[in-house]
């Protein structure tokens, strides 16, 4: 990402909410004299990528002409460091210490219902399911599809595990995943291939219409 544009989050990040002049003035002290145009360019193309939000109106204590303020957007929040992964790791590994295996299945299955329900896909013929099922999957990082095979088998691949560093070593995840699939579509899958076991270049999962 472009210098500028890279201040410009990190000054959003630390004041929650910002002007344009308020901006000006942040990056000034940071890289030297800058217009409000060119402010007002970047933060533009920042909209445009889904890292800032629209401009707000800011209340005032006292008459005068509106301010706008800018502010981040969930989006952004990807741009700065975190440890996710760390975070996740540590937490299965302590529920996986102090709970026998079927209990952690259980977890791992009530966060795969929980995740189902919560997208609200339709009752509707199958094809109408997975179409609704891919694009919650791919809203929520997986690389997802589905086709029909030469035999006119349903087949649903992911090709991107959005946790596949917890997952390498916590394959209770994997398990989670298919758990996730059928509650989606509200049909039983097989996986016939996984990336993380077998070195291929995707999860394929074939869905067991009867």
């Amino acid at each position: 990402m472009q210098q500028t544009r890279k201040h410009i989050l990190e000054i959003l990040k630390e004041q929650k909410e910002a002007t344009i002049d308020e901006i000006v003035t942040s990056l000034t002290d940071r890289i030297g004299k800058i217009t409000a145009v060119t402010v007002r360019h970047h933060l533009e193309i920042l909209r445009g990528d889904g890292l800032v939000a629209a401009p707000a109106v800011r209340r005032r204590s006292a008459p005068g002409r509106p301010q706008y303020v800018y502010t981040l957007t969930d989006r952004a929040a990807d741009y700065f460091p975190n440890n996710y992964q760390g975070l996740a790791t540590g937490l299965i590994d302590q529920i996986k210490e102090q709970l026998p295996s079927d209990k952690v299945g259980d977890i791992l299955s009530g966060v795969a219902e929980q995740m189902a329900a919560e997208a609200m896909i339709p009752d509707a013929p199958i094809h109408i399911r997975l179409d609704h099922a891919v694009a919650y999957l791919n809203k929520n990082g997986y690389s997802a599809a589905w086709h029909v095979n030469g035999n006119g088998r349903h087949i649903l691949t992911i090709s991107n595990c959005p946790y596949e560093q917890v997952s390498s070593v916590n394959p209770e995840l994997c398990k989670m995943d298919r758990r996730l699939i059928e509650g989606l579509i509200n049909v039983p899958v097989t996986r016939t291939t996984c990336q993380l076991e077998d070195e291929y270049e995707a999860c394929t999962y074939v869905i067991n219409i009867t």
